[in-house]
């Protein structure tokens, strides 16, 4: 209304409000694809299913174990197809190039992207936390279930930055392949599948070299089932992953 009186201009959006509106479109924007939003959720309620309850009934240990790394292997997909898949088809249809043209934060976007993610992050997490209790057998207290969601929805960022960067290198119609490409055998090589104490104990040697099982250890040393390396090692490496695919998926924004 003010835009219509002589002598007024129309009043400027808070930025927080932008970032706001942003991460309300990118929320509906999810919820209209099904075909991401349902797998991403279902998934890992599946696979802990099946190998967490069903395949280990009477083995509340096991369920205990599977319970922490399915959820990370869950919190891992809004991540790495939230932002891969999601920013190489944006780049590909020029909607990142009309974003930089409008009067929007540069970072809003992608703020809201991630903001999506970790919302997913909790839903998952509680899901699989729900099924452990009702259904294998977990019995966790409140303060681990709470460590355990937090561990959950921070440990999205590094797969976030991960995802990011790989959105800036392929494109729309390659990069479900490469997404599934890395979180699949990263998943299994981290021993959030199974234990690698049952691979080749060449997987155990080299599983440091990925942040899923950084993660894994974060969500597993909760439940009691870790390796015993110090925290503070699994967050320095996960934090120096995230600052590293994040800087190298900016400069490639850049150039774009």
């Amino acid at each position: 209304m003010n835009s219509l009186i002589p002598g007024t201009a129309p009043r400027a959006p808070s930025i927080p409000g932008v970032y706001a509106r942003e991460a309300r479109y990118e929320f509906i924007r999810l919820l209209r694809t099904p075909s991401f939003a349902l797998p991403t959720l279902i998934f890992p309620l599946m696979f802990y299913l099946l190998f967490g309850v069903l395949l280990n009934r009477g083995n509340p240990g096991a369920s205990q174990y599977l319970m922490a790394s399915y959820s990370v292997f869950g919190v891992m997909g809004p991540g790495l197809f939230g932002f891969g898949v999601s920013l190489a088809l944006d780049r590909e249809r020029g909607l990142l190039t009309l974003k930089r043209a409008l009067p929007v934060p540069a970072g809003a976007p992608l703020l809201a992207k991630m903001l999506m993610a970790m919302v997913f992050a909790v839903c998952i997490g509680v899901l699989l936390m729900l099924a452990g209790r009702l259904l294998g057998g977990v019995q966790l207290s409140m303060t681990q279930m709470a460590t355990l969601l937090l561990v959950d929805v921070l440990g999205v960022l590094p797969f976030c930055a991960l995802g990011l960067l790989i959105g800036t290198l392929v494109g729309g119609s390659g990069a479900p392949a490469v997404v599934n490409m890395v979180y699949l055998p990263l998943s299994l090589l981290s021993g959030l599948w199974l234990p690698l104490s049952m691979l080749p104990a060449f997987f155990g040697q080299i599983a440091p070299l990925w942040p899923a099982w950084h993660l894994g250890q974060l969500a597993l040393k909760v439940v009691g089932h870790d390796g015993g390396h110090p925290v503070w090692l699994h967050v320095v490496v996960l934090a120096a992953i995230t600052a590293a695919c994040f800087a190298l998926a900016q400069r490639r924004l850049r150039r774009a």
